[in-house]
């Protein structure tokens, strides 16, 4: 009987042995296929911080606030605001709050620069760019999917011909991207820069013309995604 349970056992342990030979056996081609997209960003998510020793404790955190939702509401986005957090430093003030942190979602370079100027008219100059991002990701996802397949067949059907055969079906698909996420650019700083530069050379005889001529550009997110395929050969 134990000879018999061995002798099962070693059988059992050879049969995927056997089925990657076989396999091995059976003509077939695997192909790696790629797709690539690069889009604008169109959600901008902004952080502001609203300390009142900017002001050197002229202006208090909660006029601060006030001020920035009213041009925030006169812009037609002050409904994208959200408190983040808030601080009192060191317990100094029993009724004020010394430190308010903000996050504000835009959907446009339009507003961002909107909202940069109007902050920088209010003072509130601790703002700075969170993450930038796409708003249909999962579309563009579902699409760059069915490209990288499409892709592979085409690659595998190139080669096939090159050594005088024919593309069989496709018995293997290994989607390996289920978090796929945006590769960023370094966004924040391309933006700080450009309004430090819009700062350098305008002065307030010419504020109009600069805030007219003003367009914040970004760099495009540039999207990856990628298949393992195998096909038969005929």
């Amino acid at each position: 009987m134990k000879r018999l349970l061995l002798l099962f056992a070693i059988a059992v342990l050879a049969l995927p042995a056997a089925a990657q030979e076989r396999e091995e056996e059976i003509p077939q081609i695997q192909v790696m296929g790629r797709a690539e997209r690069e889009v604008m960003p169109d959600e901008f998510y902004l952080s502001i911080i609203i300390n009142e020793k900017d002001s050197k404790g002229k202006i208090s955190v909660e006029r601060q606030q006030q001020e920035m939702v009213a041009a925030l509401k006169t812009l037609g986005i002050d409904k994208q605001l959200k408190l983040a957090n808030l601080a009192s430093e060191f317990f100094k003030k029993k009724s004020s709050v010394a430190v308010a942190k903000y996050q504000l979602k835009l959907t446009s370079t339009q507003q961002l620069t909107a909202v940069q100027q109007a902050l920088d008219k209010l003072g509130i100059s601790n703002v700075s760019i969170q993450k930038v991002s796409v708003s249909n990701i999962k579309a563009l996802t579902d699409e760059l999917r069915i490209e990288a397949v499409k892709n592979a067949r085409q690659t595998a059907t190139a080669l096939a011909e090159a050594v005088g055969q024919k593309l069989g079906m496709c018995f293997y698909i290994w989607d390996s991207n289920n978090d796929l996420t945006p590769r960023l650019y370094n966004n924040a700083a391309f933006v700080r820069s450009n309004f430090m530069a819009k700062g350098a050379v305008c002065d307030a005889a010419m504020e109009e013309e600069c805030v007219e001529d003003e367009v914040v550009e970004f760099k495009t997110i540039k999207l990856e995604y990628s298949v393992q395929t195998k096909f038969l050969l005929r």
